[in-house]
């Protein structure tokens, strides 16, 4: 009973006040081992695979078609990797996989972990606005950002990014259509939609980033790629679906 209630037995609604998202290119090779079998990276020029920060201001997030009333508000960050997975139907959907989630409540994390499987931690979250500057750190998580939140006009990519442009950067900007989870122990595949209202991601300036939980991954060759903002837009995820994964069988020729 405890393991279908992680598989996000109901849909569940909220208000983005923000999302701001920073999307890192990685030699593929580099983020093969973080994901299971089932699914296989998302990659850029047959060459780049992707890690994305996440950094989500929600408001009274609540099961769908509950009252505001009865919502909470909470900062959600997860680090994810875009990935795409062959369904049943031998169609490809497009999505990201997370490698850890982190929240500023422990009642975010208590509910979290019993309907989910995406194992949320309990961390500090601070947010400052200097002279135009947003600025949101962590002491428990080690990490910093500082973003110039006044400009929002001629904005250059990232120095390093494999992008040639903003629109081609959108492609990978998250959030995805789909965000899948491999149940422990079983070729079981979770799958949930989201649907999202007035997305509209603004390129925006960052200043500085450090990231302990990237850092301690050991990568070599990444570099940050692109960095968005979306504000004030409505989301919701539907309940989850599972699908049993059928390892393909390799072929073999004798000569």
């Amino acid at each position: 009973m405890l393991s279908l209630l992680k598989n996000h037995p109901f849909a569940v609604e909220a208000f983005f006040k923000s999302s701001i998202v920073l999307t890192f290119a990685v030699p593929k090779d580099q983020l093969k081992p973080l994901i299971p079998e089932c699914l296989e990276l998302d990659s850029f020029n047959d060459k780049w695979a992707f890690l994305a920060v996440a950094m989500v201001q929600t408001k009274d997030l609540r099961p769908k078609g509950f009252p505001k009333l009865l919502g909470n508000d909470f900062f959600l960050i997860g680090y994810r990797t875009f990935v795409r997975f062959e369904n049943s139907k031998g169609k490809k959907l497009r999505g990201l996989y997370i490698l850890k989630s982190e929240t500023d409540k422990k009642r975010m994390t208590f509910f979290g972990n019993i309907f989910t499987h995406y194992n949320y931690t309990t961390t500090d979250i601070h947010q400052e606005m200097n002279n135009g500057v947003l600025e949101i750190n962590s002491s428990k998580s080690d990490f910093n950002l500082k973003i110039d939140y006044l400009n929002h006009e001629n904005i250059s990519l990232p120095a390093g990014s494999p992008f040639a442009n903003w629109k081609e950067a959108r492609r990978f900007a998250g959030p995805l259509p789909f965000t899948f989870t491999k149940e422990p122990g079983s070729n079981k595949i979770l799958i949930i939609e989201g649907v999202r209202q007035n997305w509209k991601p603004e390129p925006i300036n960052i200043l500085y980033h450090h990231f302990s939980f990237i850092k301690n991954l050991n990568l070599t060759g990444a570099t940050l790629a692109n960095a968005f903002i979306i504000r004030n837009t409505s989301y919701y995820w539907k309940k989850g679906k599972t699908e049993l994964w059928k390892q393909k069988e390799r072929s073999s020729r004798v000569f």
